[in-house]
């Protein structure tokens, strides 16, 4: 709690007041939770910026106090644990889902990770602030952190938080890998974010700094100086006689006179020879965190730094839109929706907060059009009409690939088009991209796929034609409704429904079987439930837990009001809807499709990886599909907790997890989770079985568990996953690419499952010129190849641009294994832009001027992963009161 009687200086004309807690004995500097297996009680990398991330986002609260909702108040947060959802409730309303929010900031702690474990990064010693490269060091932070603010002002928040982790990892290696904590230093450093400020007094390259440490613990081996220096770290730079190692048992140099080291990056000596320093390392490396996101926040404005770690409950909407002569009531119909959402959320937390906006015909696509301002956004909606054109197939697939790079990750995107694809081949990339981008992908078709007449024809077409469009809805956990003109507008309301935080609620068995009910389950924290028919249907019925059944007659009945649309059925339950089984059954020709959704803010969030553990950073390298042959692990991150009825109520619990075939359900087995860290965080682990990761179909799966009072509880996670035959790491160069330039990029292709004959294809969008030494490779079981391609970037580039490189690496003609993919983001900027950032004024003592208004804030550090951190937790104590001014200045 915070002390009634503390004396407050006045520093300035700004003061960040931080109640600085005093730590747990065990803290440290390894990547993320699961290095805590080797150093139990640690701190990683993944608590220092989550915690920060929330700490600064409590502050934006505090200063912003939300519209038509009374301010937050900071003693209502001392003494209890800081959740990423509890803050969402406390500021946009309870039940406010907070899962972009922490997705978001997984992005940024994965990202921070990846420093240690991608070849191109986990060596280099201006990355780590090793080896005395302290001068290099700080100006890769730097870049960084200035790649960070352009590539969110360029609106690519994934890439800016891909810089933004790398820029945090370097940021708290300073106060590990150093000695700035033997120093005696007791602030973050004032000039490390500041490039046009020397760093002073450091070690020069005769100057002796470690005498020799035999033991595995070292704590007097720093010799009595006072110059700034660096452990080295392994072969390359080699060690100089008389300096320091890094330390711990997999780092070579330290078994050369002097041996030992000065790492504080964990509690345990055989990693860390100065272990017991690092928990003044941990608080300065958290403090200099805070420091980054406020140096962010300034240079974004509040608007821009909530887009960039998502601080909104709200998604984004995403049209691509087919602009063909026949499309005037499907044009129409979007603007109608359009109009609706943006009239309907204006102003409130629910106000999407990105508009894109994608057109397609034939031969051409695009351009894309992105914008966070609603007006706009339905001013060039309104302009687009259908002109020309009129036959089939035309280029869906690449605009839907365009809009997927730029919407934001968790989002809907709804395509409207009545005819079938010309570019079927990008199905399998356009299917990853869903995936990587975790974006579902709504097809409303105006043609029945079965019919002779319509459209003009260039040529006959296949009835399986629409069959790409189906693989990229099942990938993306999408769907594609086939309607008719007249109910466009009517069956398009779904947009609406979509982009509020729906779930799909798994059906028993997953696809309609004759004379068999289809079976879901509700559970007490699902509101607004909807089943959703379409088809050839003569009749259907839903029954709810006490036997009240409602036929397909349209109205009100007793479960809820029924919609036709043609071919198209919609029954919105009624609120409250009766907790547990329902069954539905449906008589019909063909296989008609059934989809339950529902609100809830208990959700989850999850993510593959594999386990290091032999090497001198334990964690998890984070992979966003398993790989066959690998020991993988699932971590998932349950969100909503909070929603459980309030502080104190009993939580929910998830035991386990089920794996199921898709598209048939057919049950792959079950998988025990095992909680990491405090309860109240949400996260879990399980090790995905061996004989799945030998599968190469697509997988779905569900959590299960229960809720505080032992009721049943049933999530699907919103889309499948698929085993991928091989890793792919491709990795790009430092900092910008320039205009007029050639960027190298380094690729990685390694097998864990046995021979495979690999062909290599390579694409960049926009269409730089890309050339690859590798388009074939042999590779057998735990076999890797290295290759190198090259992206020139024209002189006509535009300055705040991102380029996608794409890697497909695929088995033989004959092969039925799926392609892997690697996508690489990367920011063009113009040299003239990439400018010194300039220095704001300071003083002798660690202090930097600000120009925000005063506020009272606070840190702490803990386990876990995004869900928060503790604040005044009993089982600490107070450490006590320090006075910071952040230099926000004019970076």
């Amino acid at each position: 709690m915070l002390p009634a009687d503390v004396p407050l200086r006045h520093l300035g004309p700004s003061v960040l007041l931080l109640l600085q807690l005093l730590l747990p004995s065990a803290s440290a500097f390894f990547p993320n939770i699961w290095s805590l297996l080797a150093a139990p009680g640690s701190i990683t990398h993944q608590d220092l910026t989550e915690e920060a991330a929330l700490n600064v986002t409590l502050h934006l609260f505090l200063e912003q106090p939300p519209p038509g909702r009374p301010p937050l108040r900071l003693e209502d947060f001392l003494g209890r644990t800081l959740l990423a959802d509890d803050l969402f409730a406390a500021y946009f309303g309870p039940g406010s889902p907070s899962r972009r929010f922490r997705a978001a900031l997984g992005e940024v702690s994965r990202a921070n990770a990846a420093q240690d474990f991608l070849p191109t990064s986990k060596n280099d010693p201006d990355l780590h602030f090793d080896a005395e490269r302290l001068g290099q060091g700080r100006t890769r932070l730097v870049e960084a952190l200035r790649e960070t603010v352009a590539a969110a002002k360029a609106l690519d928040y994934t890439l800016a938080r891909q810089r933004l982790g790398a820029a945090l990892h370097a940021l708290q290696d300073f106060y590990s890998h150093s000695n700035w904590v033997e120093l005696g230093r007791q602030q973050p450093h004032p000039h490390l974010l500041w490039p046009r400020q020397e760093l002073r007094s450091l070690a020069r390259a005769g100057d002796p700094t470690c005498s020799d440490c035999e033991e595995l613990s070292c704590p007097g081996n720093l010799l009595g100086f006072t110059l700034l220096t660096s452990g080295y770290f392994g072969t390359r730079p080699s060690k100089p006689p008389g300096k320091c190692s890094h330390g711990g048992h997999f780092d070579q140099s330290s078994s050369q006179p002097p041996r030992g080291g000065i790492n504080k990056d964990s509690t345990s000596p055989g990693f860390s020879p100065h272990h017991m320093l690092h928990l003044q390392a941990a608080k300065l490396a958290l403090l200099a965190s805070i420091q980054a996101f406020n140096l962010l926040r300034s240079r974004l404005g509040d608007r821009g730094f909530s887009r960039l770690l998502d601080i909104t409950p709200a998604s984004s909407l995403s049209f691509v839109l087919d602009t063909t002569g026949s499309m005037g009531e499907e044009i129409n119909a979007a603007k109608i929706q359009a109009r609706h959402i943006v009239e309907q959320r204006r102003g409130t937390p629910m106000e999407p907060t990105q508009y894109v906006l994608v057109p397609f015909h034939d031969p051409g696509f695009g351009p894309v059009f992105t914008t966070s301002d609603p007006d706009s956004f339905w001013q060039q909606l309104n302009e687009m009409h259908a002109l020309g054109g009129g036959d089939e197939p035309e280029m869906c697939l690449s605009a839907l690939e365009l809009a997927l790079l730029h919407t934001p990750p968790l989002s809907d995107i709804f395509v409207f088009t009545d005819a079938s694809p010309k570019d079927a081949f990008l199905t399998n990339r356009v299917e990853s991209l869903t995936q990587e981008r975790r974006c579902r992908v709504t097809f409303l078709v105006t043609e029945d796929p079965s019919r002779a007449q319509g459209r003009a024809r260039r040529e006959v077409l296949s009835p399986l034609r629409f069959e790409p469009y189906e693989a990229v809805a099942l990938a993306s956990g999408g769907e594609v409704i086939f309607t008719e003109d007249q109910y466009i507008q009517d069956v398009a309301a779904i947009v609406g429904d979509s982009i509020a935080d729906l779930v799909t609620l798994p059906l028993e068995p997953r696809v309609v079987v004759a004379e068999r009910p289809l079976v879901f389950r509700v559970d007490g924290l699902l509101q607004k439930v909807t089943v959703r028919i379409h088809g050839e249907v003569s009749s259907f019925w839903i029954r709810n837990p006490a036997g009240v059944s409602q036929g397909q007659e349209e109205g009100e009945g007793p479960l809820g009001h029924t919609h036709r649309f043609g071919r198209f059925w919609m029954v919105r339950v009624n609120d409250p809807p009766q907790s547990g089984t329902w069954e539905i059954q449906v008589t019909a020709k063909g296989t008609p499709r059934v989809r339950v959704q529902a609100q809830t803010s208990l959700d989850f969030l999850f993510h593959f990886g594999i386990p290091m553990e032999d090497g001198p950073h334990p964690g998890l390298y984070p992979l966003t599909q398993p790989v066959a042959g690998l020991q993988t692990q699932m971590l998932v991150e349950v969100t909503g907790l909070g929603s459980r009825g309030g502080p104190g109520g009993p939580l929910p619990h998830f035991s386990h997890v089920v794996l199921r075939g898709v598209p048939q359900g057919a049950e792959l087995g079950q998988v025990p989770l095992e909680p990491r860290g405090p309860p109240e965080r949400g996260l879990l682990a399980a090790s995905l079985p061996p004989t799945l990761l030998s599968t190469s179909g697509p997988f779905s799966l569900e959590l299960v568990g229960q809720d505080g009072v032992g009721r049943g509880l049933h999530r699907a996670a919103p889309q499948p996953c698929a085993v991928v035959p091989v890793l792919l790491e491709l990795s790009g160069p430092p900092g910008f690419l320039a205009p007029g330039t050639t960027a190298p990029l380094s690729l990685r292709i390694a097998s864990f499952s046995g021979p495979q004959d690999l062909h290599l294809r390579t694409s960049a969008k926009p269409s730089f010129a890309l050339t690859s030494n590798l388009s074939r490779v042999h590779l057998e079981q735990n076999e890797s190849a290295w290759g190198r391609l090259w992206l020139e970037v024209p002189d006509t580039a535009a300055s705040d641009s991102v380029v996608m490189v794409t890697v497909t690496a695929k088995n033989g003609e004959a092969s039925t294994m799926p392609p892997t993919h690697a996508f690489l983001r990367l920011l063009v900027q113009a040299p003239a832009l990439q400018d010194q950032l300039p220095a704001p004024a300071y003083s002798t003592d660690p202090v930097l001027n600000t120009s925000r208004p005063a506020f009272h804030f606070f840190t702490s550090v803990t386990q876990g992963g995004a869900g928060g951190g503790l604040v005044g937790n009993p089982w600490w104590t107070t450490f006590g009161v320090m006075l910071l001014l952040l230099g926000l200045g004019p970076w």
